[in-house]
């Protein structure tokens, strides 16, 4: 399935249906009497988050929704139809912007959350409302009201808990892997993932979190070289980063800098966030020249946690220590 986290739709809320001009025929009614029903109010748009939903590709296909119209009153006082809602369902996640205010209508969050993005016309007053004392017969009746009609700009941000950035092959498809469920392609070239993967990691009893595997940055991203940073709005609502980075690197310092500053560069808030650092592949090296690893003085400034997804080591602890920043946040500290 392609992934696809942008998007751009019409829509179009049903106009009010036109009351109506009619008269009874019955004895002692000044001329029959006016009758003329109300006119139905139109449908709405309305958008509805759904947690089965993973992307928003099904916009690339129908890109214009409209509602139905309300109906015309009738004779005998008989109001119109109301027109039908259309309901759009989008995925968790998505924010929803007026694209000529760029103003943010919604940010649904929660499965079933609702927002009406277009509410439907009001039906037209029939003639029978417009009777007063003086006059008794009207011959006037309202035109329905247009329904409300706008173009939406939908941006779908991955609600991860936790978002782990690095460069390509660093291990990070590998990691989620072993953490939680997902199962994303792994393999011994660069850019095997080519979109986010999200997973849900379990801590212990009654506590899991959210996991977003981004696809690797390089130096330069900002300019579009390589993936760019198309995905980094997928870890714009993490409570901490997880920066993993080849344990054979030659130099782990300039890695770290390059990318950290790509994300400052997409986003300064995302510098702001807590983070961890993490030696990924361990599994390589010997438990002698790990504990050296450990001792140099990149090691000992940022705290590095020294990983292997392949044999568990450290991993557990890495678990632990991201459900800390997840439940931090989720309790407002």
């Amino acid at each position: 399935m392609n992934f696809i986290d942008t998007a751009t739709i019409a829509v179009k809320a049903g106009d009010g249906g036109a009351g109506h001009v009619s008269f009874r025929r019955e004895k002692y009614v000044p001329k029959g009497g006016p009758d003329g029903g109300n006119g139905g109010d139109g449908g709405s748009v309305i958008i509805e988050a759904d947690q089965q939903l993973g992307t928003l590709l099904d916009f690339t296909y129908k890109r214009k929704y409209e509602a139905q119209d309300g109906e015309r009153g009738g004779k005998s006082n008989c109001t119109g139809r109301s027109g039908n809602d259309v309901v759009i369902r989008v995925p968790v996640g998505t924010i929803i912007r007026d694209r000529e205010s760029d103003e943010v209508v919604a940010d649904m969050t929660v499965h079933g959350e609702r927002v009406i993005v277009a509410r439907g016309g009001m039906g037209g007053r029939g003639n029978s409302e417009f009777v007063t004392s003086v006059n008794q017969a009207p011959r006037n009746a309202d035109p329905g009201t247009p329904g409300e009609e706008c173009q939406l700009d939908l941006e779908l941000k991955l609600l991860a808990d936790v978002g782990l950035v690095g460069f390509p092959n660093a291990g990070k498809s590998t990691l989620i892997s072993a953490i939680s469920a997902a199962r994303p392609k792994i393999a011994d070239y660069p850019f095997t993932t080519l979109v986010p993967n999200l997973g849900m990691v379990r801590a212990g009893q009654y506590r899991s979190f959210t996991v977003a595997d981004i696809p690797g940055l390089i130096e330069g991203a900002h300019q579009g070289k390589g993936l760019g940073i198309q995905f980094l709005r997928h870890i714009e609502r993490t409570a901490v980063l997880v920066f993993l980075i080849d344990v054979q690197s030659e130099d782990p310092e300039h890695d770290l800098v390059v990318l950290r500053q790509e994300l400052g560069l997409y986003s300064p808030q995302l510098l702001e966030k807590p983070w961890l650092v993490c030696l990924s592949k361990a599994d390589v090296l010997g438990d002698e020249l790990s504990e050296e690893l450990r001792r140099t003085p990149f090691a000992e400034k940022h705290q590095v946690r020294i990983i292997s997804a392949v044999s568990g080591r450290g991993v557990p602890e890495l678990v632990e220590q991201m459900w800390s920043f997840v439940q931090a946040q989720r309790s407002g500290e």
